[in-house]
């Protein structure tokens, strides 16, 4: 009972402080709501659409200023999930996984049709997805898995991210170093890109007896990624290889490097690792400043819209899960038309 007693407090707080903050600040990880469509004020209270006919979607996405990846998926949700495309849509972003699940329950009292969600963390999502099942709203997961039944969302674009960090994996057992003397910069803990990526390493350093000088999350952000590189150089341990879960982290790392007149790149003394192939880091790629690049891909929007036209048709889904094609490059090879097609941002 002082548990639901606590969450409705905690959803009606939510709902105060969504009213306050609107989309002024979208970046903000202590939780921000975003309501995009032009029609919002016309909304029927309790009603699963608006006077327009559209389909009401809440969007719970992380902060978008979360790292280049982050940002290009916010967009390329933004730009799809419009009032001219048939969708009453309101943003909420976090990157902890309690205000997430408050603003899934808001939007489930706000009588949405459709919850997308991009979880903070894999863990936790039973009970309020539970909920949104026994009030018919259909949740649709994109860009990460959750821990929780298959019955409780209708579909899922996501990346493997397992599949990302074996591709990783292998690309660097195949370069045969001498030694393998590792720097692994984790993500934010518990979320699906960080265990997918850290497991794929973690495995490959059990299995290939690779040293592992440091371990440690830098929360997907450069000056913690170059703290931590930092710390390692001024312990004098012996390292030649950077593992970064995400470009921003790789970046700081290379700070520290550059800072301490430490070579890096294709033929030098460290091997420098990244994921989500932003254009800048592609770019480094080519200078051979870096020497792999794993794709993470942002633009899953079209994907979901096309599920929901299904489902607004009454089909049926001939696929409940849809796994983003995505591959890894090499500094050796990568081309400028590599960087126009795959690299995100400016």
């Amino acid at each position: 009972m002082k548990k639901k007693i606590l969450s409705l407090l905690l959803v009606v707080c939510l709902g105060l402080s969504m009213v306050g903050c609107g989309g002024n600040d979208a970046g903000s990880t202590t939780g921000s709501n975003d309501s995009s469509s032009s029609d919002n004020s016309s909304s029927d209270e309790g009603s699963k659409t608006n006077e327009g006919g559209k389909i009401k979607v809440g969007i719970i996405n992380n902060d978008s200023n979360e790292s280049g990846y982050r940002t290009a998926n916010n967009k390329d949700l933004k730009d799809k999930f419009t009032s001219e495309n048939g969708y009453d849509a309101s943003f909420f972003y976090s990157n902890k996984n309690d205000e997430q699940i408050a603003a899934a329950q808001k939007y489930i009292q706000d009588g949405v049709n459709y919850i997308l969600l991009s979880a903070a963390n894999k863990a936790g999502w039973d009970s309020v997805l539970q909920d949104a099942k026994t009030e018919g709203v259909k949740v649709i997961l994109f860009d990460r898995t959750i821990d929780a039944k298959e019955d409780l969302y209708v579909a899922s674009i996501v990346s493997d991210m397992e599949k990302e960090g074996e591709t990783a994996v292998t690309w660097l057992r195949n370069q045969k170093l001498k030694e393998y003397n590792i720097i692994h910069l984790q993500g934010e803990m518990g979320t699906a890109a960080q265990v997918g990526r850290s497991a794929a390493l973690d495995n490959a350093v059990k299995t290939d007896k690779w040293n592992l000088v440091a371990q440690q999350t830098a929360d997907w952000n450069a000056e913690k990624a170059q703290q931590i590189v930092q710390s390692v150089i001024d312990s004098d341990k012996k390292f030649n290889v950077i593992y970064a879960e995400n470009d921003d982290m790789a970046k700081g790392a290379v700070a520290a490097l550059d800072k301490a007149n430490i070579s890096h790149g294709v033929g030098k003394d460290v091997v420098i690792m990244g994921f989500d192939c932003n254009k800048w880091a592609l770019q480094e790629l080519k200078k051979k400043n870096w020497n792999y690049d794993g794709q993470c891909n942002p633009f899953q929007a079209d994907y979901i819209d096309d599920v929901i036209k299904k489902l607004e048709a009454g089909e049926t889904l001939t696929e409940k899960t849809i796994i983003l094609e995505e591959k890894g490059f090499d500094a050796n090879e990568i081309t400028d038309a590599d960087i126009e097609q795959y690299g995100i941002g400016g």
